[in-house]
């Protein structure tokens, strides 16, 4: 389904997007040069486990990202996102080796026909927990 057909062939509940996206260190480091956040938490076992974390985490602001992206190539132009906000629930542990996958459902939650909008409710897991809770992305579609 792809978002150029309109506002009108979209009903609640329908999946607009699943996708299964790869997150390495090598994105932590990506990431952290692109947003400045050098937080060693991101970067350094060492440390993540000496403050009581399970290992390396992602950096919550990507793992959003990642997670709309999803919506974003559905829509095929990011100007159409009107608005975003989630809550952060559970950290994303990337291993050194094996990194981590984070998996996207993007579904249907509302549409507005005559504001031309609708909100795409998205379920993001990573190792089997819930990564983000109510994560919305609002859409606009002409």
């Amino acid at each position: 389904m792809s978002a150029l057909r309109g506002i009108e062939a979209l009903e609640v509940g329908q999946v607009v997007a699943e996708v299964e996206y790869s997150i390495s260190r090598d994105s932590l480091v990506r990431y952290a040069g692109a947003s400045g956040d050098f937080n060693p938490i991101h970067y350094r076992d060492d440390i993540a486990l000496s403050v009581g974390l399970p290992g390396v985490l992602a950096h919550g602001m990507l793992t959003m990202g990642v997670a709309v992206q999803s919506v974003v190539d559905w829509l095929g132009d990011r100007g159409q996102v009107v608005d975003c906000g989630v809550r952060f629930t559970r950290p994303v542990v990337v291993d050194a080796a094996d990194g981590a996958s984070l998996n996207v459902a993007a579904k249907v939650g509302q549409v507005d026909a005559a504001a031309g909008e609708a909100r795409i409710d998205l379920t993001v897991t990573a190792h089997g927990s819930t990564v983000l809770g109510k994560a919305q992305v609002r859409v606009r579609l002409a």
